[in-house]
């Protein structure tokens, strides 16, 4: 077949691919044989979007796919499946390596050699992302997608939808373990969200196989964009892959060989263009990899999707509730759990002690050496009577003045604890407290607790200041 004649006949952008094919299954050398001229613009054209992006700027028919761009194991697979399996192929995707969407179809051609296979590569790119293209599914991949979609969208348990959403994608992927990662970039912090592993199998939490490894498992992580090298995600099906992978990160590979892992699917979690996480399949069925990753690109965008409203409501709960200052519950936080103690119909402590603490001279500390240092003493009382009180909820409840409510002490430890924290406040050098405080030995009732302690506090405050009128606010 006269390859050229062919895809000239084509208007969209297209190339001939060949893959060359060894006795024993696998593949060598990956070429682009001939390309229609829309083709070869976006490579040699300067005005095509993609022209800028490819390594090399002159199509020269018959070369290696790597002269353009980088190896690319996921490329090299679809490749593999259209032209020796003959099986078409199609994905809608977004390299991180461009600035594009690529929407691309490959068809499988026939050929009178034995060691090599042909395909057809179409390719057209969109700058945005267009959702009608990427619900151009198949109806496998549609029921996959739409699963995870119905458990994750108005979940009110964010935690348990991710776990059951994590179970599919490991059956799907007949992996060992499923795993996802909560990533944060600036401070150099990974956690684990959830995993699933495999019924039957004795492995280690993620967790544990963190704590273990030789380094700091943040150094593996923030390989794994360099990694990915550019592609939407990380397959390694077969020793070859592996072997490509260990030239590329061999960290991360002796970290895998240490787990016993022989294959491996990692996808990155990206909302507006920011990483937030990882998904990760290991010792899967490398026999289905194509239409996992089929399933995992889409689905990771809704998993994305849904951490990244998760992480804001978090921070939204977090901002309605915690003092930004010094870290401890707000005033309106106090009101809620207030508000709990009076009208909840849930069971209730059967006892808990109320400690009012307001902080002694910081109005002095904010007229002598300014509102920095006021908070820095703030900031230093919040940690003592975190440290204090480390079993109770500590509540700024307005200025200078702090509520605990402990629901885990008894009387003789609450009054031991503030006996103490009212004798350390003598010393000039400490940080200084008034203290008042009530233990509810079975009433049940909140508001008494709440007056009482403050009554008390506010006659500590009066013999503080009768001891020490040298250090009365002014």
């Amino acid at each position: 077949m006269d390859f050229q004649e062919f895809v000239n006949n084509i208007e969209p952008m297209t190339c001939v691919i060949s893959v060359e094919k060894f006795s024993d299954g696998s593949y060598g050398n990956i070429r682009l044989v001939a390309g229609n001229k829309a083709y070869v613009d976006s490579i040699e054209n300067p005005e095509n979007i993609s022209s800028n992006q490819m390594l090399k700027n002159k199509f020269i028919p018959d070369s290696p796919y790597e002269n353009y761009i980088p190896k690319d194991l996921n490329f090299e697979a679809a490749c593999y499946q259209c032209a020796i399996m003959k099986k078409p192929f199609h994905t809608y995707i977004h390299p991180e390596r461009y600035s594009f969407w690529i929407d691309m179809y490959m068809m499988p051609l026939a050929s009178s050699e034995p060691n090599k296979g042909y395909c057809t590569y179409t390719q057209e790119f969109t700058m945005e992302k267009n959702s009608e293209r990427m619900s151009n599914l198949s109806a496998d991949i549609s029921a996959a997608v739409l699963k995870t979609s119905f458990k994750l969208k108005g979940t009110k348990d964010f935690k348990k939808s991710m776990d059951e959403v994590l179970a599919d994608i490991r059956e799907i992927c007949n992996a060992d373990r499923c795993c996802v990662f909560l990533t944060d970039f600036k401070e150099r912090k990974c956690s684990v969200l959830t995993q699933v592993i495999a019924p039957g199998l004795d492995i280690k939490p993620m967790e544990v196989h963190m704590r273990e490894n030789a380094v700091d498992f943040f150094d593996i992580v923030e390989t794994w964009p360099d990694t990915i090298a550019g592609s939407t995600c990380l397959i390694i099906k077969n020793e070859s892959d592996m072997e490509v992978l260990k030239a590329r990160n061999p960290l991360w590979h002796a970290s895998l060989m240490k787990a016993d892992v022989d294959s491996l699917v990692l996808f990155p979690l990206e909302y507006n263009d920011e990483i937030l996480g990882y998904i990760w399949a290991v010792n899967f069925d490398t026999d289905n990899a194509m239409r996992i990753k089929e399933v995992l690109e889409l689905t990771t965008h809704l998993i994305a999707s849904e951490i990244a409203n998760y992480q804001l409501m978090n921070q939204l709960r977090i901002m309605g509730t915690v003092d930004m200052l010094t870290g401890v519950y707000n005033r309106n936080a106090m009101n809620n759990r207030v508000d709990w103690f009076i009208r909840s119909n849930e069971k209730k402590p059967d006892t808990f002690g109320v400690i009012f603490a307001d902080l002694n001279g910081l109005k002095q500390k904010n007229d002598k050496e300014g509102h920095g240092a006021g908070d820095r003493l703030l900031k230093g009382a919040a940690e003592i009577l975190n440290d204090v009180f480390y079993d109770g909820e500590i509540y700024r409840a307005g200025g200078d003045e702090f509520m605990i409510i402990d629901c885990e002490i008894d009387e003789a430890e609450l009054v031991k604890r503030v006996e103490k924290l009212r004798r350390d406040s003598e010393d000039p050098k400490n940080i200084s407290f008034a203290l008042g405080y009530y233990f509810d030995g079975g009433e049940g009732d909140i508001r008494k607790a709440m007056r009482t302690a403050d009554e008390r506090m506010y006659k500590d405050k009066e013999r503080y200041y009768a001891l020490y009128p040298e250090r009365k606010r002014k």
